[in-house]
C-alpha cells in the first residue's frame, strides 16, 4: 500500500485535528437547532437526510478545498469532485443520521484522506461527545477526550471465550441466514453504534465490531484509525474492506481467523 512521507503524515493529521475542533464548533455556533429531514429512498425503506448533513458537508468541503484546492472529494451527499491528484478525500457528513435525528449523541463527522484509493489517516469526530479519533501514522492512533489526548491501541490479548462483540446487520442479513451464525448471536453482548463501535474497538473497549453494508464513506475513515491501533480490518470474506460491504475488525489475527470461519455460512 502506498505510504505517505513522515512530513506529509504530520502535516494533513495536523489538518484533520483542526478540521475535528472546527466542526464541533460549526456544530455548536450554527447546527445545533432545529434542523429539516428527508427521505432519501422513494417506496420501500428509510434513508434519512437532514439539512445538518448537507451543511456539515459543505462546510468540510470548504475546508479542503481552502487548503487542498487540486485535491479530489467524495462525499455522500454531494458527489464526487474530479481532478488529476493522487489524493482524494472521502466524506460523510453525519455518520448515523438515525442518531442525529432523535438526539442520541452517537452521531459523527468521518474524514479519510485517501492515497492513490487507499484510505492513509482517518477522523470520527463526535461533536456531542465532544471526542475524536484519528491516527498520525500507519501505526499511531489517538482520541482526544474533552480536550486531553492520549494514544490508543487494541486488546491483543482478547480470545474467543472473553471477547467483547458488538454487531449490527441493519437488515441486510436475513433472519435464516443470522440461524447460521449462531456463535455469533449468543455473543452480541454490546450495542452497536455505527463509527462510535469501530472507535471503542480501536480504544480496546471492544475486541470484535461486525457490521453489514457499509459504503465507502461509513468506512474509509475508520480503516487508517483501526489499523494504527492494531487492529485487523477485512471484508467478511477477509479481502481488502475498502471497498465496503460486509465488514469484520478482530484485536488479533487468531480472533479473525476464526470469526471469518464462522461468517463463512452467510458469505456465499
Amino acid at each position: 500500500m502506498p505510504i505517505l512521507k513522515s512530513t506529509e503524515y504530520k502535516a494533513y493529521s495536523k489538518f484533520i485535528e483542526n478540521l475535528a475542533k472546527k466542526l464541533t464548533n460549526f456544530y455548536y455556533l450554527k447546527l445545533n437547532k432545529p434542523f429539516k429531514v428527508s427521505n432519501k429512498v422513494r417506496g420501500k425503506g428509510y434513508d434519512p437526510v437532514t439539512s445538518a448533513d448537507k451543511a456539515f458537508e459543505i462546510f468540510i468541503r470548504k475546508e479542503i478545498n481552502k487548503k487542498f484546492p487540486s485535491h479530489q472529494i467524495i462525499g455522500e451527499e454531494l458527489g464526487h469532485k474530479k481532478s488529476r491528484s493522487d489524493f482524494s478525500w472521502v466524506i460523510d457528513p453525519i455518520d448515523g443520521t438515525r442518531s442525529f435525528v432523535i438526539g442520541n449523541p452517537t452521531w459523527s463527522n468521518l474524514i479519510s484522506l485517501n492515497y492513490k484509493g487507499n484510505p492513509v489517516l482517518g477522523l470520527a469526530n463526535f461533536p456531542i461527545l465532544k471526542k475524536y479519533y484519528f491516527n498520525t501514522s500507519m501505526n499511531a492512533a489517538y482520541v482526544s477526550d474533552n480536550g486531553k489526548k492520549r494514544k490508543i491501541n487494541i486488546n491483543r490479548k482478547a480470545t474467543f471465550s472473553n471477547m467483547k462483540l458488538s454487531a449490527a446487520f441493519h437488515g441486510s442479513l436475513s433472519l435464516n441466514k443470522q440461524k447460521k451464525i449462531p456463535q455469533i448471536l449468543k455473543r452480541m453482548q454490546f450495542p452497536c453504534a455505527d463509527a462510535l463501535s469501530y472507535s471503542h474497538f480501536a480504544e480496546g473497549k471492544l475486541d470484535i465490531v461486525i457490521q453489514c453494508g457499509n459504503k465507502i464513506w461509513d468506512i474509509h475513515p475508520l480503516i487508517p484509525i483501526i489499523r494504527a491501533a492494531g487492529g485487523i480490518v477485512t471484508n467478511w470474506k477477509n479481502d481488502d474492506p475498502k471497498k465496503g460491504g460486509n465488514i469484520i475488525c478482530s484485536a488479533n489475527k487468531s480472533l479473525h481467523n476464526k470469526m471469518i470461519k464462522i461468517l463463512k455460512p452467510v458469505t456465499k
